[in-house]
């Protein structure tokens, strides 16, 4: 048997994930973990000249919701391909399992409605060769992938499954509804589960426009399932939820919930338009409560939650017009053929669009923008759509429409949602330099029609440390530090995340000048021939997944190393 190493990275800038400053390095590798970082003399059997070329851990995405997408797809893109090696889904209180075999719809309800896929993608896609949390992570298992998937029991599933319709309508649940989604939540954890998810978002529906099973579940039986995953003894709690005027109550209700588990809890934090300075006062609290001996965590995005819209996506401004329903069901090419027409153009730029909340917010013109190439995601908003309208003396409506009829239909206008709210992302900054938050948030796998922001980790990479122009960057051995160890660490996972011998070889080479985000396309690569928005990046060398190759220069090596990974082992 040889004894040279399986690989071995040559000569680059090795940015390690501890957060200390780079340095040079060779790095040997040998069955799948890093044997040697420093000067290797030995000549591996296959090796990557990295000189000039930074060198850093697999990103860790600790927000995504391929609970679906795992079950039929091996590739885990957007993810995979924007250098990220390790992937947690079972987020916001939705997934798959338990489920009882009438309430498939149920859940595929839930997960259309709250993460925007396509019922007819999940209904030919999911297999459901399950029916138990456990079954659910074996199906996982014996399926391929090109980074790693880890798993959450999501609160709405076991409501539908203990109560049924009684669940799903949000009724208060007994003493035995209660012991058994504890049982079940405990079961889930048993079976490596990495935590239990739960959803307080009065925004998170169901396709049909009900709140999610979990909105306002009583603090009893969350209590109960807190005490099953804490009495487990790993995992964590995560939360999404409104705050607005309830803050003492509802974060009253997280802390107590930490206290009682003995678990961490990260909750999502952003800045909301109609609040926007409540998260410097979450962002305090989580402070508070962490001096207290509590670990509570705010999980940020590093750009703002943000649309797209154009003509080829679920979403555009002129989706409330009554002539855009004759075009909606058309392909996009005959779309864009009608849509090219004068008198079409006239009629939808004269048709009342609604008045809708929806309605509104496609046409916040002071709030949408060009996209541009590289995409922009932090404009100054003298680069609006409201603002090149009104130095071109046109109507804001007439100037969209022309910019995404360009490119064959294909252009799509950009609109930041959260973090924006003084038209800038100084918000975020002092986000990520809080020492209790996670950088999360890109939800890879849904809202596949409207956004992609999957791409974040990299693209957080190149803003914070490297393109900012509106306010300061961030240190890159920290940046790369959130992206990878501190992610790793808050969901307990210690063999991944950092350069070092022993540990896993999931990393990143990376020409770092040349780095940046592709702009996203639609692809029809769902089941079902559904749509997607996919967004790639250039500047990736390579992305190892346990010392093997699975993305070179932007394209898949067809290798599929990654596998279920369970909690305790």
């Amino acid at each position: 048997m040889s004894d040279r190493p399986d690989m071995v990275i040559r000569g680059g800038t090795v940015v390690d994930g501890s957060g200390a400053p780079a340095f040079e390095a060779d790095i040997a590798i040998a069955d799948g973990r890093i044997t040697a970082v420093g000067a290797v003399a030995a000549v591996g059997l296959e090796e990557i000249d990295a000189r000039g070329r930074l060198v850093t851990p697999g990103f860790v995405d600790v927000h995504t919701h391929y609970d679906a997408q795992a079950t039929w797809a091996s590739e885990m893109t957007p993810s995979s391909c924007n250098g990220v090696t390790t992937v947690l889904m079972g987020n916001c209180g939705v997934g798959f399992a338990p489920v009882r075999p009438d309430h498939h719809d149920m859940l595929i309800s839930l997960m259309e409605g709250v993460e925007d896929i396509p019922e007819v993608v999940m209904r030919e896609g999911l297999p459901w060769t399950w029916a138990s949390f456990p079954d659910y992570l074996d199906t996982l298992s014996a399926r391929q992938y090109d980074v790693d998937v880890a798993t959450q029991v999501p609160h709405a599933a076991l409501r539908v499954f203990v109560m049924g319709e009684r669940g799903a309508e949000r009724e208060e649940a007994t003493a035995e509804d209660r012991a058994a989604m504890a049982a079940l939540a405990a079961e889930g954890i048993h079976a490596g589960a990495f935590g239990f998810s739960t959803s307080r978002l009065l925004q998170h529906r169901t396709a049909e426009g009900e709140p999610i099973p979990s909105y306002g579940a009583a603090e009893a039986e969350l209590g109960e399932i807190a005490d099953a995953v804490g009495a487990v003894g790993r995992g964590w709690l995560q939360v999404v939820g409104d705050y607005g005027d309830a803050i003492d109550q509802e974060f009253g209700l997280l802390k107590r919930l930490a206290k009682r588990s003995g678990r961490p809890i990260t909750l999502t934090l952003l800045q909301k338009n109609s609040f926007p300075e409540q998260w410097r006062d979450l962002l305090a609290r989580i402070a508070e409560a962490n001096a207290e001996g509590l670990k509570i965590t705010g999980q940020v995005r590093g750009r703002p939650t943000s649309t797209l819209l154009g003509f080829e996506l679920s979403e555009n401004p002129f989706l409330g017009c009554p002539s855009w329903q004759a075009l909606a069901p058309l392909p996009i090419d005959a779309r864009v053929e009608r849509l090219r027409d004068p008198a079409v153009r006239a009629r939808l730029l004269a048709e009342p669009a609604g008045t809708s909340a929806q309605i509104k917010r496609l046409r916040d013109w002071e709030r949408i923008f060009p996209f541009g190439d590289p995409p922009q995601y932090e404009p100054d908003p003298s680069a609006s759509i409201a603002a090149e309208a009104r130095r071109r003396g046109v109507d804001p409506a007439e100037l969209a429409y022309d910019l995404m009829l360009a490119n064959d239909g294909r252009t799509m206008l950009y609109h930041p949602m959260t973090n924006y709210a003084g038209g800038d992302m100084a918000p975020v900054y002092e986000m990520l330099g809080h020492p209790n938050t996670l950088i999360g948030l890109g939800d890879g796998g849904a809202h596949v029609g409207i956004m992609c922001d999957a791409t974040d980790m990299a693209h957080a990479l190149t803003h914070w440390t490297r393109d900012r122009a509106r306010g300061p960057k961030r240190p890159l051995p920290d940046m790369v530090r959130r992206l990878t160890s501190a992610n790793a660490e808050a969901i307990g996972l210690t063999d991944r995340g950092r350069i070092a011998p022993g540990l896993r070889a999931d990393l990143n080479v990376i020409d770092y000048e040349a780095l940046e985000l592709r702009l996203p396309a639609v692809q029809y690569d769902l089941p079902a021939n559904g749509k997607r928005i996919v967004q790639r990046s250039k500047g990736i060398d390579a992305t190892l997944l346990a010392g093997v190759p699975v993305w070179r220069n932007g394209e898949a090596t067809g290798a599929l190393p990654g596998r279920l990974i369970r909690s305790g082992g």
